[in-house]
């Protein structure tokens, strides 16, 4: 097979899922002192370095050992940041943040007008477990978040853990997302996009990863999808492709098939973490893979946007509802007591799970009534405000500010009717914040991860307390009461929620006292 010919019908992409928990104290706006990442400040500050930031400069070395490139390895990868993340990013690190904006533009350049960079729902939340205006709020304040740091309008969308659901993919095509990314396992059956044609059956993720899928929806929209290599994914993610960048390139080369004359994309998932902070020199391997390819024209490097115009779908897909990329049980590790953990705790149970998601279950609904009863008075409709309150979020200046109530309120507002308005729709963020996915994902319901969910619960009954003079919080712990924990001086959520969370609530006097 010549070079030439391999390069024409070949196509390579990596993904990188890139994303932290959000760390900030939901008072302050900002993250305080961790010491478990010390040297550093906090998390996101040692990932950034060992990660984040080699990623923008990767050092491809010769044989000898001799740097003879740096590149910037995200204008050659799919990629997607957190918004949260990306958020904390350009406040603390923005010659980092700058450079990952770059090379998106640097990409659209590279791959025929397509950019690397695609969305993400906002911040994680698991979303075929979330209520249908939470879905759509999360998927639309992913692309305007995109949109006011890329500039363009997202072709692409990551979905949480992968989690995903027939809703969930109809939000997607109504907002124009063109595509989304999964893991083999979540699809169910697969044939030819013609009439004739009869459904195969997917088993045990046996799906031909090297082509795009056409997934039509119920209401007669689609979406496309791409379903990645997972035995790839994982060799990388947990096995030892990184150690060499040559082994890398020679392991995605061979997942090729021996049909020179069909276009072919192999392509994988993971965590972009994995590529400088799971794996140390991660992105070396990675940029050292990538120039490797490209330099011996035995593939085309390319990103899925690219890739669909130029092959567009010969094959239709249809999923497995409510499935992800992390639990073999689709989406219980969020919900239940299912077996899912890190292993690092053997005899610890989840039990905590079920209640917890619960007791936030019954919050947001309390919090829902509030928000229509009470915000009504200001706006002409609550939900399109709290659609377009991103606008707010990304921008807090004044004239920003004036702007939205110009557009959405329902009549003009003084200064303190501003304010409540303000803080209406400070709940509703906070009470998706505390749905955001890690809350659930590990072992234990005092870990770092859960308590960050619960000061966002505190902060959204802290409002409605100040908006409607009604606390929440005596049957929010009477619940939580029933989560129980696996360290006997907690016992369960309830004790967690009071030696933890309640001492971190700030009023208005306690944050002047922090700042001064």
């Amino acid at each position: 097979m010549s070079k030439l010919k391999m390069e024409k019908n070949k196509y390579i992409c990596i993904h990188g899922h890139f994303y932290q928990p959000p760390r900030e104290n939901p008072w302050l706006e900002d993250i305080e002192l961790q010491d478990s990442a010390y040297p550093f400040h906090d998390w996101n500050e040692r990932i950034s370095e060992e990660c984040y930031k080699t990623n923008t400069a990767s050092r491809i070395l010769d044989g000898e050992g001799d740097i003879i490139r740096i590149v910037n390895n995200y204008s050659s990868i799919s990629f997607n940041f957190g918004p949260t993340l990306l958020s904390w990013m350009k406040k603390h690190q923005p010659e980092i943040y700058q450079s990952i904006l770059d090379a998106d533009k640097a990409s659209v350049e590279k791959f025929n007008r397509h950019g690397s960079a695609i969305a993400q729902a906002y911040n994680h939340m698991i979303m075929p477990l979330a209520n249908e205006r939470d879905k759509y709020t999360q998927a639309y304040w992913g692309i305007k978040d995109f949109q006011e740091r890329f500039e363009r309008y997202p072709e692409g969308m990551w979905l949480p853990e992968t989690a995903v659901n027939y809703d969930t993919l109809e939000i997607l095509a109504e907002l124009g997302i063109k595509y989304t990314i999964l893991a083999p396992h979540q699809a169910s059956r697969v044939k030819k996009i013609d009439k004739e044609s009869q459904w195969q059956e997917i088993r045990e993720g046996n799906i031909d990863f090297r082509q795009p899928y056409l997934c039509n929806l119920p209401s007669g929209k689609s979406i496309n999808i791409f379903f990645y290599n997972g035995a790839l994914a994982h060799e990388v993610s947990f096995g030892g492709l990184l150690r060499d960048g040559k082994k890398f390139a020679d392991s995605l080369l061979g997942n090729f098939s021996m049909d020179d004359q069909k276009p072919e994309i192999v392509h994988m998932a993971t965590d972009g973490e994995t590529f400088g902070h799971h794996h140390r020199f991660g992105d070396m391997a990675l940029s050292f893979c990538l120039n490797h390819i490209e330099k011996n024209q035995l593939a085309k490097i390319t990103n899925y946007g690219e890739y669909l115009e130029l092959h567009p779908p010969t094959y239709e897909a249809q999923i497995v509802d409510n499935t992800s990329w992390s639990c073999v049980h689709g989406i219980e590790r969020w919900r239940n007591d299912n077996g899912c953990n890190t292993g690092m705790n053997p005899g610890w149970h989840q039990k905590w799970r079920k209640p917890l998601r619960e007791t936030m279950d019954w919050l947001r609904d309390k919090t829902i009534n509030l928000f229509e009863e009470g915000a009504s008075v200001y706006f002409q409709d609550v939900w399109q405000a709290r659609n377009e309150y991103i606008n707010v979020i990304l921008n807090r200046n004044t004239e920003n500010i004036d702007n939205f109530f110009n557009q959405f309120a329902s009549h003009s507002l003084d200064r303190e009717e501003k304010i409540k308005a303000l803080k209406y729709l400070e709940m509703q963020r906070n009470a998706m914040l505390m749905y955001t996915s890690c809350g659930w994902f590990f072992d234990e319901i005092s870990g770092i991860e859960t308590i960050q969910v619960m000061h966002y619960s505190a902060r959204c009954m802290q409002l409605a307390k100040e908006l409607h003079d009604i606390d929440l919080e005596p049957e929010y712990m009477e619940r939580l009461s029933q989560a129980p924990s696996n360290v006997h001086r907690y016992k369960n959520g309830a004790k967690i929620y009071e030696k933890i969370v309640q001492p971190a609530v700030i009023d208005l006097l306690r944050v002047g006292a922090h700042y001064a």
